[in-house]
C-alpha cells in the first residue's frame, strides 16, 4: 500500500497511474546504470532490464535521484541523464540521501538506496544483480574490521522481495550468510536448495528456504510479515546456465584480485569497483557477459513474483 511520500520524490505518471489502477510493479536500482557500465552498453541494459518486467505484464519502477529528487519510475530523457559519462553522478546509499537531496545532486541507488525509496512509494518488489556483504580481510593486520556493506543492515529493517543472484563473488559468502541469518532475514533458493554465487550456480552453501515458483515465493513473503516481522526476503535464483561461469575460474580470479588489492593497498569504496574490474580482466569479460544475463534473468522472475503480491 501507497504512503503518504517525502517532499523530495517524484512518481512517473506510469508509476501513479500504476497504482491507481492496482497494477504490479517492480523496483530497479540505477547504481548498474551510473557506476556499473560504460556508456552506451548501461543505457540498453536500463532499457532491457525494463523491456524484460514489462514484458510479464508488470510496470518498471528506476530508480534514482536527479537533480535532488527521488525519481521513482524514469523517462528516457531522465535514464539517458544517467547513462552519460561525465556528469558527476553519486552513489547514493541509505546515509547519502539526505546531503544529496539537500545540495541538489544527482546519482544512482545502491541496493539499500533503492530498497528505501521503494518502500517508501509503496512497492514491495525489487530486481538487482547481487546484494553487497560482508567483504574479505584484505588489511594485513590480524584484528581489522570488516567491511560490511549498508545493504545488509537495509536487508533486516526493509519488508520487501529483492531478488538477486546472491551476494557478490567477490564478498566473504559464508559470513554474509551468517549476518543474515543473525538478523532473521530469509533467504530462498529459487528452484534450488543452493545459495548462488553470482557469476557461478552454486557456492556450496546453502539457503534457508526453497520456493519452486512466484506465487509460492510470494506466499511465503505474505506469511513472514503476517507475523509482524520486518525484515526483506531475499530470494536467490542461480545465473542462466549459458552464461555461468565454473566456480573454479570465478574462485581463482576473486584471490587473485584480492591479493592484487592487498599488495596495492586498496581501501574503503575503492575496494568494490577494484575487485569487479580485475575479475573482468582476469576472465575475459566472461563475468561481464555472466553479470549482464543474471540481470536480466532476476528482472522477469521479480516480474513474475510481483503478480502475486
Amino acid at each position: 500500500m501507497a504512503r503518504k511520500l517525502p517532499p523530495s520524490f517524484q512518481l512517473s505518471p506510469e508509476v501513479e497511474r500504476a497504482q491507481a489502477q492496482k497494477q504490479p510493479l517492480v523496483a530497479l536500482e540505477s547504481t548498474v546504470i551510473t557506476h556499473g557500465l560504460p556508456y552506451p552498453s548501461n543505457l540498453t541494459l536500463a532499457e532491457d532490464m525494463e523491456n524484460e518486467v514489462r514484458g510479464q505484464g508488470v510496470v518498471p519502477a528506476t530508480i534514482a535521484l536527479l537533480d535532488g529528487a527521488v525519481c521513482v519510475g524514469l523517462n528516457p530523457a531522465q535514464l539517458l541523464q544517467l547513462s552519460q559519462p561525465g556528469r558527476g553522478m553519486r552513489k547514493i546509499s541509505t546515509r547519502d540521501y539526505g546531503a544529496a537531496i539537500a545540495s541538489g545532486a544527482s546519482g544512482g541507488t545502491t541496493v539499500a538506496g533503492t530498497m528505501l525509496a521503494a518502500y517508501l512509494a509503496g512497492i514491495r518488489v525489487f530486481a538487482t544483480g547481487g546484494i553487497g556483504g560482508v567483504h574479505h580481510n584484505i588489511s594485513r593486520r590480524r584484528q581489522a574490521n570488516y567491511d560490511i556493506s549498508a545493504d545488509l543492515p537495509a536487508l533486516a529493517h526493509i519488508p520487501m522481495i529483492v531478488v538477486c543472484a546472491g551476494a557478490k563473488a567477490i564478498l566473504n559468502l559464508p559470513a554474509t550468510l551468517e549476518y543474515l541469518e543473525t538478523w532473521g532475514v530469509p533467504v530462498v533458493g529459487y528452484q534450488s536448495d543452493d545459495f548462488p554465487a553470482f557469476y557461478s550456480r552454486s557456492s556450496g552453501l546453502k539457503t534457508s528456504a526453497r520456493a519452486d515458483c512466484p506465487e509460492e515465493a510470494a506466499r511465503l513473503a505474505k506469511a513472514h510479515w503476517s507475523l509482524g516481522l520486518q525484515s526483506a526476503i531475499l530470494v536467490t535464483v542461480a545465473p542462466p546456465e549459458e552464461v555461468a561461469l565454473p566456480s573454479e575460474l570465478v574462485n581463482a580470479a576473486v584471490r587473485q584480485a584480492l591479493r592484487e588489492a592487498r599488495e596495492r593497498r586498496i581501501r574503503g569504496p575503492e575496494v568494490t569497483p577494484y575487485l569487479l574490474e580485475r575479475v573482468r580482466r582476469l576472465t575475459r569479460d566472461q563475468s561481464l557477459r555472466a553479470n549482464l544475463g543474471l540481470l536480466l534473468n532476476n528482472a522477469r522472475l521479480a516480474a513474475q513474483i510481483a503478480r502475486y503480491i
